[in-house]
C-alpha cells in the first residue's frame, strides 16, 4: 500500500508540473492579443463600418457585442482556473487551505450521506459556468440564421413587389434586392467566425477544468489510501 501511495503521488506530481508549464491564462492573453490586433486591422481596413452599415437589423452587431463579451468572459475564467490549479498543487503539498481541491477533501474527510455529493460539488464548481457560456455560443449561430432567415424574407418581399420591369430602373432595382441578400450573408458569417472562435476557447477551457476535476479525484484517492494504512 504505501508503495502504491509512493507511485501514486510521485505520477500526480509529475503531471502538475506538466500542467504548469501550460498557463492557460497566458494563452488566453495571446489569443486575445491577436484578436486585438486582427479588430484593429478590420477597423483600419473599414471591414467595420461595412458589416454595420450592411445591416439595418443590427443583429451583426448583437453578435459581434456577444462575442467580445463572452471573449472577456474567457480571459477572467482562464485566469481563475489557473489559481485554482496553483491552489491544487498548494494543498498536494500541504501548504495550502483554499481552493476547490481543499473544500473537496474537506468533504470527503466530513464522510457526507451521499458519496457522490462531493464530487458533484467539484464539478459544478469547475465546469458549472462554462454551460451558460456555450449557450452563449450557440446563440451567436442562432442570431446568425436569424439574419439569414430574415435576409431573404427582405429579398423574398422586393421581388414580390416587383410589377414590372424597366430597363432604366435596373440599377435601383438590384440595389434594393442585393440589400436582403447582403443581411443573409452577412449575419451568417459573422455569427459562424464567432462561434468558432468562442467554441475554441471554451473548449480549452473544458479541458482544463476536466485535469483539474480529474487530480482532485487522485489527491483524494491518495489521501483515502494513506489514511487506510
Amino acid at each position: 500500500m504505501d508503495f502504491f501511495s509512493k507511485r501514486l503521488g510521485d505520477a500526480a506530481s509529475r503531471r502538475d508540473d506538466a500542467l504548469q508549464i501550460e498557463p492557460i491564462w497566458f494563452e488566453w492573453l495571446a489569443l486575445g492579443g491577436m484578436l486585438a490586433f486582427g479588430s484593429w486591422l478590420l477597423g483600419m481596413r473599414g471591414v467595420w463600418a461595412l458589416l454595420l452599415s450592411s445591416d439595418p437589423t443590427g443583429i451583426t452587431l448583437v453578435i459581434i457585442a456577444l462575442f467580445f463579451a463572452a471573449t472577456l468572459w474567457c480571459g477572467a475564467r482562464s485566469r481563475e482556473l489557473q489559481r485554482q490549479r496553483r491552489l491544487l498543487a498548494a494543498t498536494r503539498n500541504g501548504s495550502g487551505q483554499d481552493g476547490w481541491a481543499a473544500e473537496y477533501l474537506a468533504a470527503l474527510h466530513a464522510r457526507p450521506v451521499d458519496e457522490n455529493a462531493p464530487l458533484d460539488l467539484l464539478v459544478e464548481a469547475a465546469q458549472g459556468p462554462h454551460h451558460t457560456a456555450w449557450w452563449v455560443n450557440g446563440i451567436q449561430l442562432k442570431l446568425g440564421l436569424l439574419g439569414k432567415v430574415i435576409g431573404f424574407s427582405v429579398l423574398a418581399l422586393q421581388i414580390g413587389n416587383i410589377q414590372s420591369f424597366d430597363a432604366s430602373q435596373s440599377q435601383d432595382l438590384l440595389k434594393s434586392l442585393t440589400q436582403g441578400l447582403g443581411i443573409a450573408l452577412l449575419t451568417t458569417m459573422v455569427g459562424l467566425v464567432g462561434n468558432i472562435l468562442l467554441g475554441l476557447q471554451l473548449t480549452r477551457l473544458d479541458r482544463f477544468a476536466d485535469q483539474i476535476v480529474a487530480d482532485c479525484q487522485r489527491l483524494g484517492l491518495a489521501v483515502r489510501t494513506t489514511a487506510q494504512d
